[in-house]
């Protein structure tokens, strides 16, 4: 197992005009400076992402014969030791996206840490967040307890995309981050355990 934990993070949206990749770029810098990840950003609207699903369904195949242009985000799940999610609300809950994206990869998300940044109006994404904590639970997820929320997110960032007050929202995701770190190398080595006594 290296010692170096791998995150990947997520943004979910694919919507025009859609303000995911601002968040995400914030989220990103937060994490290299915590310095306990090796980072990497995937964004849902570069992968190939086909709502029907196979005959075989992928909740029953854990590596189904996805499209071409799936691999690079398959490569990222299967590679991360934690998920870091970035999500809006849309009508009250996640995008339709981020539902396709986890559905053709159910065993990647099995027994890693999972966290969330949301934005939206006035909930700042905490339900989509919630919806996703339900959704991967049941694909044996880990997702921590902490996250970043930010409610009225075009007030708080300028036409920049810098944080106008960046200092709450910054150890938030310290909290989240340390979080992240604890549980998701505690499930790899429990992973490799495993592994090893098969």
């Amino acid at each position: 197992m290296s010692d170096t934990l791998k995150l990947t993070v997520v943004i979910g949206s694919v919507r025009e005009g859609r303000f995911g990749p601002v968040v995400a770029r914030w989220f990103a810098e937060q994490a290299h400076r915590h310095g306990g990840f090796e980072i990497e950003v995937v964004d849902l609207a570069d992968a190939e992402l086909v709502h029907a699903l196979p005959a075989v369904s992928p909740l029953m195949e854990p590596n189904p014969a996805r499209p071409a242009g799936m691999a690079a985000l398959t490569r990222s799940l299967d590679e991360a030791d934690a998920v870091v999610i970035v999500t809006p609300d849309i009508n009250r809950s996640y995008p339709a996206s981020l539902k396709t994206a986890i559905d053709w990869h159910f065993s990647q998300w099995g027994r890693k840490a999972v966290g969330f940044v949301g934005y939206s109006g006035m909930s700042g994404g905490l339900m989509a967040i919630e919806h996703l904590r339900q959704v991967l639970g049941e694909l044996h997820a880990h997702t921590v307890r902490s996250v970043v929320s930010f409610p009225r997110f075009y007030q708080l960032f300028d036409a920049d995309g810098t944080l106008v007050e960046p200092a709450e929202p910054a150890a938030a995701a310290d909290t989240m981050l340390d979080e992240l770190q604890w549980w998701a190398s505690a499930l790899a080595a429990a992973r490799v355990r495993t592994a090893a006594s098969v």
